[in-house]
């Protein structure tokens, strides 16, 4: 899905509470131009995220959405479109 905002979405992935080479080799393979990955476990903290999968949605620095677990194609959709439409 990533793909389909490449214009206009950065995605930034935070590696599991894991292995950190494992994670990064899995970043190379997996990772498109518009999302960059981060091995620093303070951004779970600094967000409040106890856990994966969560999701936060960031315009101009400011945290404009967030939810903790999986949510459908079309709910992520909606949410990314609004998140687009704020930062226009």
């Amino acid at each position: 899905m990533a793909n389909d905002y490449i214009d206009d979405v950065t995605f930034v992935a935070i590696a599991g509470r894991g292995d950190l080479g494992a994670t990064r080799d899995e970043a190379l393979r997996l990772f498109s131009d518009n999302i960059k990955w981060g091995l620093d476990d303070s951004i779970w903290d600094l967000y409040g995220v106890p856990g994966q999968p969560a999701s936060v949605l960031i315009v101009d620095g400011v945290v404009v959405d967030g939810w903790f677990g999986a949510i459908g194609d079309s709910a992520l959709r909606e949410r990314l479109d609004n998140l687009v439409s704020l930062s226009s």
